[in-house]
């Protein structure tokens, strides 16, 4: 179990791979995202994508994936806030193997709830080739070790 504590300023973790099918990227983009690029072979062979590619929410719910099993698993978070920042940087296609590298840039323990502190991480998603293609600032809450009897 990690606690607020076990977040050094600097350090950067990665988790994954996930492979991305077309077949959820279909299946994703008919429920939340239905553009033609995302659903349509036709259409997205003719646009500026050349092909298929997930929805920049897709990706977003990959990284969530990725972190939720990789780490907020195991550890004590207590939810987020919300995010500074989410960027799209490159199309994700069927067949990418996505990981996440997550860096803690800032940790600050509450000065109103004693029990929680938090963290403020850079994510980045990055696909087999070693682009990043996607990147986000996140804001969490962690809770802190309890003290020892």
């Amino acid at each position: 179990m990690r606690y607020f504590e076990d977040f050094p300023v600097g350090e950067i973790m990665e988790r994954g791979p996930y492979v991305v099918t077309r077949e959820e990227i279909i299946a994703f983009a008919r429920q939340f995202d239905p553009q033609p690029f995302h659903i349509d072979e036709d259409a997205a062979g003719k646009s500026i994508y050349g092909g298929i590619i997930a929805s920049g929410w897709h990706t977003a719910a990959i990284c969530h994936k990725l972190m939720v099993e990789g780490l907020l698993g195991q550890s004590a978070g207590m939810g987020s806030p919300g995010l500074d920042e989410l960027r799209w940087k490159k199309p994700v296609r069927p067949g990418d193997s996505l990981r996440i590298r997550i860096e803690t840039l800032e940790a600050r323990p509450s000065a109103s709830k004693p029990d929680r502190g938090a963290l403020k991480l850079r994510l980045e998603v990055v696909n087999q080739n070693g682009e990043v293609v996607m990147t986000e600032v996140a804001n969490a809450l962690f809770a802190r070790r309890p003290p020892t009897p």
